[in-house]
């Protein structure tokens, strides 16, 4: 999202010269969860601090961006990112970028629950399994008893 191709593949983002983020685009029930909530994960799990990089993954498709659906969303993601910033949560300034929701573009197939097929995969061991124990230490409350 937040680029200037139209139909880019996953290798075209790749490159940085579409301008696109890589992001994921979460559907939710706001009488379930809300916005918020949803926020705090964000910034939870990442690093909003390092412009285009998030670990070893170098560029602008790295970038920490939040894209916004209505004027009350971005109001309540300025409102976070001002409170998690005065908080002093991180070492450096919070640099997420803040701009409306443009076309979500999918991914290929194969990037689809990419996590659950591909668990093993250095990438997946060093970086998302990491972020996922984060959710689940700072989030265990929150998370839904899977029925066995």
């Amino acid at each position: 999202m937040g680029g200037h191709v139209e139909h880019p593949t996953y290798d075209d983002v790749c490159t940085g010269d579409t301008g696109h983020a890589e992001v994921v685009q979460v559907r939710f029930d706001p009488t379930q969860l809300g916005y918020r909530d949803l926020l705090e994960v964000f910034f939870v799990i990442h690093d909003p601090t390092t412009p285009n990089r998030q670990g070893n993954d170098i560029g602008t498709q790295y970038r920490s961006a939040i894209f916004y659906h209505s004027p009350a969303q971005r109001a309540i993601a300025q409102e976070v990112i001002a409170r998690i910033g005065a908080a002093k949560l991180w070492r450096a300034p919070i640099i997420t970028e803040l701009a409306p929701a443009s076309v979500f573009w999918v991914a290929e197939d194969y990037h689809q629950e990419y996590f659950s097929r591909n668990p093993h995969q250095p990438y997946c061991l060093s970086v998302i399994d990491p972020k996922v124990s984060k959710f689940r230490k700072h989030f265990r409350d929150r998370l839904k008893k899977r029925p066995r």
